[in-house]
């Protein structure tokens, strides 16, 4: 899924639209397809399938997203840095996903 949100975001953002919406986007259409992949390929197996479930999912997919943001603003948007689109790919792929995988394994498909 990252590397989908990264394939989506990044020429949104360097060649259509601002960052900032760019990571919307991208973030909406991995998130659709990873509530699908997590349950039936990475947390198969592991923990249950019902409405608490689906609503933490979209809990730690909304921090997710707020990091994600964060980033994108820190380094590109944002009154600082001003750096080129690809410079939030790095936490993106690096931290974001980590994060998000053990609070799904730990919190969500317990």
């Amino acid at each position: 899924m990252t590397a989908f949100y990264a394939a989506v975001y990044w020429p949104l953002a360097t060649y259509v639209m601002n960052p900032n919406l760019a990571v919307v986007i991208a973030f909406l259409a991995a998130t659709a397809i990873g509530r699908f992949a997590h349950g039936a390929v990475s947390f198969r197996g592991y923990g249950t399938r019902n409405a608490r479930t689906a609503r933490r999912f979209f809990l730690v997919q909304l921090f997710g997203f707020v990091l994600q943001q964060l980033f994108t603003w820190v380094l590109v948007t944002g009154p600082f840095f001003h750096g080129p689109t690809w410079w939030p790919l790095v936490p993106a792929v690096s931290v974001v996903p980590l994060l998000t995988f053990w609070l799904q394994r730990n919190w969500v498909f317990r």
